[in-house]
């Protein structure tokens, strides 16, 4: 392999974005230099089984790679060797992969919420994006509200936490919000709106606390806030820096899943119109928040711009979409950091590590 650093793309995954992270994937590994790296790729299914696989970028875009017949069974490694996995190659006999760094792009659950993370920490293998911890606390978006709130790093929206399903009592919601509509009703851990509904009255609240809590066990409830959504992305560990900031134009009534990923309609553009002095705000927000949540490597931090100009902080994405239409490449690109040179930032800040 002469010089050439060996990287391992890690995507699919149990998790309800499971194709989203086979186009982030595709994305990646078609902008990923080839001549810096040795490329392998690790397919996970929707039933959790790992392969080692060569199927080409159309065939991981449409799911068909798990058809491929040279696809080899693979596992961490449970002996402690340090960045090596053990690959199937016949019915008794393992051989091993070693690995410099993985690049799991992996949306959601059991993707970005620690417990990958925590896999590969076990491992000894280096990996793009924020340890276990970080990743787990920024999933939750309950928790991302406690810390952010205790450091005072952003204002938020108002809001309410069902710890239980059984003890969601709807009528101590809508008093704690004042009988004010509209509210949104979210799962505290789920990525790419999944499972939020926009409530406009008290008969719409049990419907979307059910969907909710169909995608977790802990739900939260917060008041609609009316702003402009803009979103900043985040590169670095010790010393982070942000982008340049984007806005969002959703097709649907919210950014929800369809919004984001199916509905052509849907917008982003890079803001060209705000004042220095607000630019360097928001930046400078989004910073706060990175490292409150010790995040590294990357995110994309996401808030509300009121028209009186204050800004609401919504959530922090820690590993965020990398499709040709995401906003994490896309902000970078418009920050003189072209899609292929943002991949090597990742992987030297994952080794830095």
């Amino acid at each position: 392999m002469g010089n050439k650093k060996s990287v391992l793309v890690l995507f699919g995954g149990v998790s309800s974005e499971h194709e989203v992270s086979r186009t982030s994937a595709a994305s990646v590994l078609e902008h990923m230099d080839k001549n810096k790296y040795e490329i392998s790729t690790i397919g996970i299914t929707k039933e959790g089984n790992w392969f080692l696989t060569g199927s080409p970028v159309l065939r991981i875009l449409d799911g068909t790679w798990e058809e491929d017949k040279t696809n080899k069974p693979v596992a961490i490694s449970p002996f402690g060797d340090d960045g090596e996995l053990l690959v199937k190659e016949g019915k008794d006999t393992y051989g091993k992969l070693k690995v410099d760094v993985v690049f799991p792009i992996l949306h959601g659950k059991n993707g970005e919420d620690g417990t990958m993370q925590g896999l590969l920490q076990i491992a000894g293998l280096p990996f793009v994006g924020s340890d276990a911890a970080s990743s787990a606390a920024s999933m939750d978006k309950a928790l991302t509200k406690a810390m952010v709130e205790q450091t005072k790093a952003a204002c938020q929206a108002k809001c309410y936490v069902c710890q239980d399903k059984k003890e969601a009592d709807e009528k101590e919601i809508i008093g704690f919000f004042q009988n004010k509509f509209p509210l949104f009703v979210k799962p505290a851990n789920a990525g790419s709106s999944v499972g939020i509904s926009k409530v406009k009255s008290a008969a719409g609240l049990k419907p979307a606390l059910e969907l909710a809590f169909r995608e977790d066990s802990k739900v939260l409830v917060e008041e609609a806030i009316v702003g402009r959504e803009i979103e900043v992305a985040v590169l670095g560990n010790n010393n982070p820096k942000a982008s340049c900031i984007g806005e969002i134009f959703a097709a649907n009534e919210f950014y929800d899943y369809n919004a984001k990923y199916e509905n052509k309609a849907s917008l982003t553009e890079i803001v060209k119109d705000l004042s220095p002095s607000k630019e360097k705000e928001i930046k400078d927000t989004a910073l706060k928040v990175y490292k409150t949540m010790g995040c590294r490597g990357l995110a994309r931090v996401d808030f509300f711009l009121e028209e009186g100009g204050r800004i609401i902080f919504n959530e922090i994405n820690t590993l965020p979409g990398f499709t040709n239409i995401s906003m994490y490449p896309k902000l970078w690109e418009a920050s003189a950091i072209p899609y292929s040179e943002l991949i090597d930032k990742l992987i030297e800040l994952a080794l830095e590590k």
